[in-house]
């Protein structure tokens, strides 16, 4: 698939077939994030994966918006270093995730992790130290219905040229 075809095919589903991911997609997927780009070169990105189900129905209970993850095939915890950029580097990384697996045919939906109040928990429970933060979840798997992407702003609205021409 092409990646301008990635973009505009990705959506986020919250609703997964009982299906597992295979380790290599998996594998691919992490790789995409890694090849992120990185402020500084600095790369402080750690990939948790998880593929047990008791595991992924924990982190759907502590993750209050992500209760889907409990059955997806499996889970990637982004998480970074605490460094200067963090935030940002761990984005990229997480959307290179998502354009990865729409690519491989896979769905996938982006759970907030950095300043929610259960990132401690998730980190304890996935055995992070303590100066590396959870940046997303991302639930995997095969999706259980056909999704459209909905934008609800179209080109034009979000488009200025040369100046920002913002409505009223």
């Amino acid at each position: 698939m092409e990646t301008l075809d990635a973009i505009e095919k990705r959506v986020s589903v919250r609703s997964f077939q009982p299906a597992p991911v295979g380790k290599e997609d998996l594998e691919k997927l992490v790789d995409s994030g890694r090849r992120a780009p990185s402020a500084r070169a600095i790369e402080p990105w750690e990939f948790v994966v998880v593929t047990e189900r008791p595991m992924l129905s924990k982190l759907g209970q502590i993750a209050d918006t992500g209760g889907f993850i409990a059955e997806a095939g499996a889970c990637i915890a982004v998480f970074c270093k605490a460094t200067k950029y963090y935030l940002e580097d761990g984005s990229a990384a997480t959307e290179n995730i998502l354009l990865a697996a729409t690519a491989l045919g896979l769905s996938t939906c982006w759970v907030a992790g950095d300043k929610k109040p259960y990132a401690p928990e998730i980190e304890k429970l996935l055995g992070v130290p303590a100066d590396v933060k959870l940046i997303s979840l991302i639930a995997v798997g095969v999706g259980a219905k056909k999704t459209k992407q909905v934008k609800n702003r179209s080109l034009k609205e979000v488009l200025h040229w040369e100046k920002y021409r913002g409505k009223g």
